[in-house]
């Protein structure tokens, strides 16, 4: 990792976004029903694949057609292949690192994100300054650097009236909804502590073809790589560290964790993280998260309350209590982000979750960090305090080096605390 200064990130940024066209007019209107959706796709791996199809399922849901305008791929092959796949014109499919300035220039009115999470804050920077709605998928930084760079970004986006919905599903889950409610509602009492898990196996790797760069091989297997995808901690954990911070209502002051790596076959990241979040006011959370085969998988939440407890989206043991009904469009957690999304614009009261996704996935960032130091880590670390070794932290290779053809593998070694 190396240090980027704040200035300069974010000027980069935003020349990225300035190099498009001025934002044009959306062709969308508040309280009128648009002819269609136009919507255009980056990043055509699993997970983009789902979330197209997750926007065209809301679409239906709310009884409106749906014209994708494009999409776009890091490899042209994968961006074809999903084109096939919506029935779209080969060349409406772009290829190449800045294959999202192509998607975002094709006359869509939303633009989803489903790239490696490092890419996030400059391909959303550029569609802000384009002025497309965005659905962009979780975590949205790797680093402290990315995640102030999407603050500013979803600012900018709050105040040209853009829509701005994350894939922290769990907040479009009716149980997850009713349980919030329940808590605000005094069910459990204050939280004083809780445990957030996800205990399961290594999703995939990819190995290096003979005589592939180190960018393609970085960005086929970017799960497996800290730069890129955060580690573990960040990329998939950020679920439940989101649920705490959703329903404390607040973010950690500081964390302090521990984490190694046993048997992971490639990449440069931890198999296993501990880390004990502090959120002030005597409240605790554990978080707990681990990637190898053969072992027990737990995923989810628990919190301990003055008077009672709840699990996530499941039981709640305390006092009864009275809350609204929960009504949704949709049971699927992932077309219901898309519904909430598309009625908010369309009902010109957009919705924007930039701050609570950055938050959540900055918290997991200050614990892998910490277990990766062996230091304590505080939140003003990495949002206020200038002066801390971690504030100007910044991932290499950065988006912008894959554009410019700077990209060089990082070792894959994990880090060692006390040395990292």
């Amino acid at each position: 990792m190396e240090t980027q200064p704040r200035r300069q990130f974010l000027a980069t940024a935003a020349l990225a976004g300035a190099a498009l066209a001025a934002a044009p007019a959306l062709g969308l209107e508040a309280g009128k029903r648009p002819a269609t959706l136009k919507v255009g796709l980056v990043g055509c791996g699993g997970r983009g694949n789902g979330a197209i199809r997750d926007f065209q399922a809301a679409a239906k849901i709310l009884g409106i057609p749906v014209e994708v305008t494009a999409v776009g791929d890091a490899f042209e092959d994968a961006a074809k292949r999903t084109a096939q796949g919506l029935g779209l014109p080969a060349d409406r499919a772009f290829g190449g690192f800045d294959n999202y300035r192509k998607v975002i220039a094709s006359g869509c009115d939303f633009v989803v994100m489903a790239t490696p999470p490092a890419f996030r804050p400059l391909h959303f920077a550029a569609a802000v300054e384009a002025g497309k709605h965005c659905f962009i998928e979780k975590p949205v930084c790797v680093d402290p650097v990315g995640a102030r760079a999407m603050l500013a970004s979803g600012e900018k986006a709050k105040a040209k009236g853009l829509g701005v919905v994350a894939g922290t599903q769990r907040r479009h889950q009716a149980a997850y909804l009713l349980n919030k409610a329940r808590i605000d509602a005094g069910a459990i009492g204050p939280i004083r502590g809780g445990t957030v898990h996800w205990n399961g196996t290594v999703p995939w790797i990819k190995r290096r073809n003979q005589g592939e760069s180190d960018a393609s091989y970085l960005a086929r297997n970017w799960l497996n790589f800290t730069e890129i995808s955060g580690d573990h901690i960040v990329e998939q954990h950020v679920h439940n560290i989101d649920v705490a911070l959703w329903f404390i209502g607040r973010p950690p002051i500081s964390a302090v964790g521990y984490g190694a790596r046993a048997r992971r076959e490639t990449g440069n990241m931890f198999d296993f993280f501990s880390v004990d979040f502090d959120f002030g006011q005597g409240v605790h959370i554990h978080s707990q998260c681990r990637q190898i085969t053969g072992t027990w998988s737990r995923v989810g939440e628990q919190f301990t309350g003055a008077t009672g407890e709840a699990f996530g989206g499941g039981r709640v043991a305390g006092t009864k209590v009275d809350v609204p009904e929960v009504k949704l469009e949709s049971d699927n957690p992932y077309v219901q982000e898309h519904v909430a999304l598309i009625k908010s614009v369309l009902a010109g009261k957009p919705l924007n979750e930039t701050q609570a996704v950055t938050e959540s996935t900055l918290a997991a960032i200050m614990a892998r960090i910490s277990a990766y130091t062996g230091d304590i880590v505080r939140w003003d670390d990495l949002l206020k305090n200038e002066k801390s070794p971690y504030y100007g932290l910044a991932c290499k290779p950065s988006a912008e080096d894959f554009e410019k053809g700077a990209v060089t593998l990082p070792e894959e070694k994990p880090p060692v605390p006390g040395k990292a």
